[in-house]
């Protein structure tokens, strides 16, 4: 009995040491490299995306990085002079510097290494990736150590009309129809055909309201924190897509000239999008 727990004991004991390799060393046909040095730690290939393992990410794009892991919350964090940073483990955005850099593939866990799309992991630290076709790798120059602060980057004022509108039209809807909705109002924004700032196109009348918000006064309520969130990833250059610029409540507005002369989108949350 004792001979057979022994047993027991130590094929656990390897297996978990086995684990323990091969997720420090898994790797892809990606390669990844940082100054010319081939990157060692996890790279995995993932619906189209290339994720790398983030704590030997880190320690490799900064030598003295403090990496830790809170288990209650599954989220890593990065530590060094010039960033802070945190992943959470099934999350589709990372947070470095007070910034939401949005990943559609999210993060995730595999054999107790957490991973992260390599060019977000290159952003967060301000550096520089471009992909090397011949040798199949993204080389990366190290750059600043860290991106630029949510504070510096952001502007308050996009903040808090973006996030408001988003709360007023989709605040307790799925995360991408707040995107969606968010997409909608830069997409105007950048248009020739709609004013050039978030607050005008919000509060646009030109060809009547455009936004119900506006005129009910839900546009002035806190947004909630997803919302804040949805706005600051778009803030960041995410889009749903680039070109929607029409969203509509097909149930409250069955009839709109919207759905009638627009072209359909998707229909993400409670919302039909058109072009």
């Amino acid at each position: 009995m004792k001979k057979a727990l022994s047993f027991a004991l130590i094929l656990a004991i390897v297996l978990t040491s086995l684990a323990l390799t091969v997720s420090a060393t898994e790797q892809s046909w990606v390669r990844v490299n940082i100054d010319g040095a081939q990157f060692n730690g996890g790279v995995i290939v993932k619906d189209n995306t290339t994720f790398v393992g983030i704590r030997k990410f880190a320690t490799s794009m900064y030598q003295n990085a403090r990496v830790t892991y809170n288990y209650r919350t599954r989220t890593l964090t990065v530590q060094s002079d010039k960033l802070y940073l945190t992943a959470t483990d099934g999350y589709n955005y990372i947070v470095a510097n007070g910034r939401y850099l949005y990943t559609p593939s999210p993060v995730f866990m595999k054999n107790g290494v957490m991973y992260a799309p390599v060019l977000l992991m290159t952003k967060a630290f301000g550096a520089s990736a471009r992909w090397d076709n011949s040798t199949s790798s993204f080389r990366i120059s190290r750059g600043s150590g860290g991106i630029l602060s949510g504070d510096q980057f952001y502007r308050q004022d996009e903040v808090y009309w973006l996030s408001r509108i988003i709360n007023a039209e989709s605040g307790g809807e799925i995360f991408k129809g707040k995107l969606a909705v968010g997409s909608v109002i830069l997409n105007r924004v950048k248009s020739q055909y709609f004013p050039n700032t978030i607050y005008s196109v919000i509060f646009d009348k030109k060809n009547g309201t455009q936004f119900s918000p506006t005129s009910n006064g839900t546009i002035y309520n806190s947004p909630n924190a997803d919302s804040i969130i949805a706005a600051k990833i778009c803030l960041e250059g995410y889009r749903v897509d680039s070109s929607i610029i029409y969203f509509v409540n097909p149930i409250t507005a069955p009839n709109s000239w919207v759905a009638k002369n627009r072209p359909f989108y998707a229909k993400i949350g409670n919302h039909a999008f058109y072009y």
